[in-house]
């Protein structure tokens, strides 16, 4: 018996999903366990494997399309199996409801005789909605209504849209090359029989364009996917959070004279390790922010689950440390380096980026002086490190070149105050310039 195949949740607050690969092909087989397709979340690209076994009979959500969790992406069932009824299901009945529907091209298979009917194949673009009478003029008209523009609410193609529209004629060379060049062919002055664009006429299009002076052209880089999914995520951040955030200086000295002390020892330690460390235990001295507000009031955490914003090639992504306060400097060292290998290489499961309590951002290897960051939500504090520098400081009422570190914290005003957050931010200074109180 055919079943459907839905969108899964794979993140705790993940609302939606991008298809960006059909590893198995509609009309091939799938086995219950077996790579089934691949979706971008707003965290990273995952493979998720097939719940059933039998034959793809329908792709509903094509690549690229972005659907909500628990939506129906596919139909699995046995070979020659109506699935009409599923097909069916949860479709508008009312006369005035606008229809999705797939857009089809006609094309002829391989094996077809000359002259047979066309058969129907999915296009890649996403869905078109019309009313049911724009849908009838086409049939009358003998065209497509995917062709046709929409003046109803939201792009909604209504039957004065069909019957105002005239379809343009080109000929399949001059399409072919306004394609590849990128220019639209209707911009074009038809100059062939009854109006019909030819190659000359795209020809003309392009060489006008390429002559206007002082026309630059930029890169149109698609709002979508996993950069949309972090977009959203960081505006909510900035409209439901009361955001503030302090900066403080240290004074790395001590815990550059410690990594030399590892490294001579052949033991690999980072500065961030040391940051991690210090953030890590700074947070069960002052609970207030290591905290979350609810809707039953403000949740002081009795543990450290620390965020590490990590940069890959996808966008950014927060692995994290679980009970990072239960940890000596070693393990969190050797735990970051794992984390941030895996975000780089897209193999995380969810529980490796779910559940922070606390962020730390480090963008000091780009050079960064320092920086405000943004909340990750739903936590109350982030911390924003910056490069270490040599800089002239007065030291022991002497000027003395020391090795400096700004860091920014950022944190929710609804959940502590400003005296808190500085003594947080102070604490954190305290245990880098005495790095020995980690160990």
């Amino acid at each position: 018996m055919a079943e459907k195949v839905i969108m899964p949740k794979q993140g705790l607050q993940m609302t939606e999903g991008t298809i960006t690969r059909w590893i198995v092909r509609e009309g091939e087989n799938c086995v219950s366990g077996q790579p089934l397709f691949e979706m971008e979340t707003d965290k990273l690209v995952i493979t998720i494997d097939a719940n059933v076994s039998g034959k793809l009979l329908k792709i509903i959500a094509p690549e690229g399309a972005t659907v909500p969790i628990t939506e129906t992406i596919a139909i699995v069932g046995q070979a020659g199996e109506d699935i009409s009824a599923l097909l069916a299901q949860g479709k508008p009945s009312q006369a005035n409801t606008p229809v999705a529907t797939p857009l089809v091209v006609p094309a002829v298979a391989p094996a077809q005789a000359a002259g047979s009917t066309p058969i129907p194949v999915a296009a890649p673009a996403g869905p078109v909605y019309a009313t049911p009478r724009a849908r009838l003029r086409a049939e009358e008209k003998n065209m497509n209504v995917e062709q046709v523009a929409g003046s109803g609410p939201e792009g909604l193609i209504i039957e004065r849209d069909v019957l105002a529209f005239t379809p343009l004629k080109a000929t399949p060379l001059a399409k072919a090359i306004a394609r590849q060049e990128g220019v639209d062919v209707s911009d074009a002055t038809g100059s062939g029989s009854h109006g019909k664009v030819t190659r000359t006429d795209v020809d003309a299009l392009i060489a006008a364009r390429k002559g206007t002076q002082g026309t630059r052209h930029g890169t149109l880089v698609p709002y979508e996917g996993k950069r949309k999914m972090i977009g959203d995520k960081m505006k909510e951040s900035l409209y439901t959070h009361a955001q503030l955030s302090h900066q403080i200086k240290v004074d790395m000295s001590r815990a550059v004279e410690l990594r030399e002390s590892f490294k001579a020892a052949d033991r690999k330690v980072s500065y961030n390790d040391f940051i991690l460390m210090a953030t890590a235990r700074a947070l069960m001295d002052f609970p207030v922010m290591n905290a979350e507000l609810t809707d039953k009031g403000i949740l002081q955490k009795d543990y450290v689950h620390l965020g590490m914003a990590v940069d890959t090639p996808s966008g950014l992504i927060v692995p994290v440390i679980r009970d990072a306060d239960l940890m000596r400097l070693g393990e969190i060292s050797t735990c970051a380096a794992e984390l941030a290998d895996k975000a780089k290489h897209g193999k995380l499961v969810p529980t490796e980026y779910t559940g922070s309590s606390f962020t730390v951002s480090n963008l000091g290897m780009f050079g960064l002086e320092c920086f405000v960051p943004i909340l990750n939500t739903p936590e109350s504090g982030i911390l924003g490190v910056g490069k270490i520098e040599k800089q002239p400081v007065v030291f022991n009422d002497e000027i003395v070149i020391r090795p400096m570190m700004c860091l920014t914290l950022t944190y929710d005003h609804r959940v502590t105050d400003g005296a808190p957050a500085a003594q947080f931010l102070a604490r954190v200074k305290q245990y880098l310039e005495n790095p020995f109180l980690l160990l």
